[in-house]
């Protein structure tokens, strides 16, 4: 009985583990795209694609930040992880929101 209730603690660690990895590695991406976006500026009024630019790099960030919110979901609803895991989500998500809003003129 013993081995069971330690091989059964064992495969919940590693699942609550790999649906971390997964969670920060769609952190990671998406944050990537979202100071993509941050960081454009435009060189000069020549300079006329930066809007676009901006604006698809948040919204390929808010793409992936959208399927990590829907992992963390998930994760969360099914005891794996704590509710905090919402946070990173939610603030690449408000981040990319205002990127796109909030894009710059050249």
């Amino acid at each position: 009985m013993t081995e069971q209730r330690t091989a059964g603690a064992t495969l919940a660690h590693v699942a609550t583990a790999a649906c971390a990895t997964v969670l920060l590695g769609l952190h990671a991406v998406a944050g990537f795209f979202v100071l993509s976006a941050l960081l454009t500026h435009s060189e000069g009024p020549w300079d006329g694609t930066v809007t676009g630019t901006a604006r698809l790099m948040a919204g390929l960030g808010l793409a992936v930040e959208l399927m990590a919110l829907a992992g963390t979901a998930a994760a969360v609803n099914t005891g794996r992880l704590r509710r905090w895991w919402y946070a990173p989500a939610v603030a690449l998500v408000v981040t990319a929101l205002v990127r796109m809003v909030f894009a710059p003129r050249p």
